[in-house]
């Protein structure tokens, strides 16, 4: 009897270069976690800095549903070589722009190269995704996402004292950009045979109907609401966490996110030898569940040893829920639809983080507590475990 086949290899030389040219855009946004205070720096006024900081995201909210349609495989390794181009004179830019106009301009700007950037680089990465790896290529796409928010703002305040400002950093980053695009240079030629050899089917840009049929497929819609619903419980932790801890009085929120980082990266890392092993559906439920409690009790806490514990949990949690609901909805996308999927996923993103401060701000406006909003969250998760224990297809 013949062995069977061993799975199909997921990290390509493809591959791996745009998941590297990936984790290089998001080293340009994670090192805009000095933006706000540096927005003091060069004197813009307090009443226009909160905005300045949202509107890079608020573009993209809005600027990805206008580029989706429009993207596909065909044209995608354009699109990226020339996001990267753009994105370099976005990043050098901040040393020159100190108004409020122009800072707006060059915000709006920056969001809508991201997007463009990282959606075509999304299009053109799920197709060298093997169906049978979709657990572990998620897993490393996360990975290659949330690994510049643990080590460039770091590096940055090590280069800070150095340099006149943040803006010398912003515009330092550009040096990935252009690494990026030498690797780009490299691998085209691979990119281009290899995409040269799919369906035709799965190269053409979907047409308007089809993206109408898609959103209409109960597990589609499914699970991209249930991402909003995990995205929006991230945003809380990230928009409100640092005032709920000043009001318990237990723990500090830095470490708080260093830990629930590091245990993200750790779960993650594992994942991509297990992720494709496991049964995804009973995997997520099980995060899910651990999810809830930690997300409910911590306006709770009776001790900062506590307050850690369930820092670790979250993290572990959300290391497990993101890639497996990414890796759900990539199985149950039509092939010439999984690139734009996986885009909209990003989209429920960009929505629950546009979203969640308003939100969050309106209630607390109305003197509600800041634990009420983790309430909120418990709430949105516990609803997107109920979606997963449905019947199987209607999630899977």
């Amino acid at each position: 009897m013949n062995d069977p086949a061993p799975p199909p290899k997921l990290m390509s030389i493809e591959f791996t270069s745009l998941c590297l040219i990936m984790g290089a855009a998001f080293c340009n946004i994670s090192v805009f976690y000095s933006f706000y205070p540096y927005l003091e720096t060069i004197g813009i006024p307090t009443a226009w800095r909160g905005f300045l900081v949202g509107l890079e995201p608020m573009s993209a909210f809005i600027l990805r549903l206008v580029v989706l349609p429009w993207l596909n495989v065909r044209n995608a390794v354009r699109v990226i070589q020339a996001g990267l181009i753009l994105l370099i004179g976005a990043s050098c830019a901040y040393l020159w722009v100190t108004t409020v106009p122009a800072m707006i301009a060059l915000r709006i700007i920056h969001g809508g190269v991201f997007v463009l950037l990282t959606s075509a680089i999304i299009a053109l990465a799920v197709t060298f995704i093997p169906q049978e790896r979709s657990g572990q290529g998620f897993s490393v796409i996360s990975i290659v996402s949330i690994i510049p928010y643990a080590v460039i703002p770091p590096v940055s305040e090590a280069l800070l004292p150095h340099l006149r400002n943040e803006a010398d950093i912003y515009a330092v980053v550009s040096i990935f950009s252009i690494l990026s695009l030498l690797l780009l240079a490299a691998a085209r030629g691979r990119i281009g045979a290899a995409v040269a050899g799919l369906d035709t089917a799965l190269i053409r840009r979907p047409t308007w109907p089809e993206i109408r049929e898609n959103l209409r497929r109960r597990p589609v819609a499914t699970l991209l609401f249930m991402l909003f619903l995990i995205y929006f419980t991230h945003a809380t932790f990230f928009y409100f966490l640092k005032s709920l801890t000043v009001q318990i009085g237990l723990g500090e929120v830095g470490l708080f996110f260093s830990v629930s980082m590091v245990m993200m990266v750790i779960v993650r890392l594992t994942g991509t030898t297990l992720f494709d092993r496991l049964d995804k559906r009973s995997t997520l439920r099980k995060a899910l569940a651990l999810l809830i409690p930690c997300v409910v009790l911590l306006p709770h806490v009776p001790s900062s040893t506590f307050y850690y514990v369930l820092a670790a949990i979250y993290g572990t949690c959300m290391g497990i829920g993101l890639p497996l609901l990414n890796a759900l909805l990539f199985s149950a996308s039509p092939p010439s639809l999984k690139g734009l999927n996986t885009n909209l996923a990003l989209f429920t993103m960009d929505l629950a983080y546009f979203c969640t401060p308003y939100l969050g701000g309106a209630l607390i406006s109305f003197r509600a507590e800041f634990g009420i909003l983790f309430y909120i969250a418990g709430g949105c998760v516990t609803l997107a475990l109920a979606l997963i224990a449905g019947k199987r297809g209607e999630a899977d």
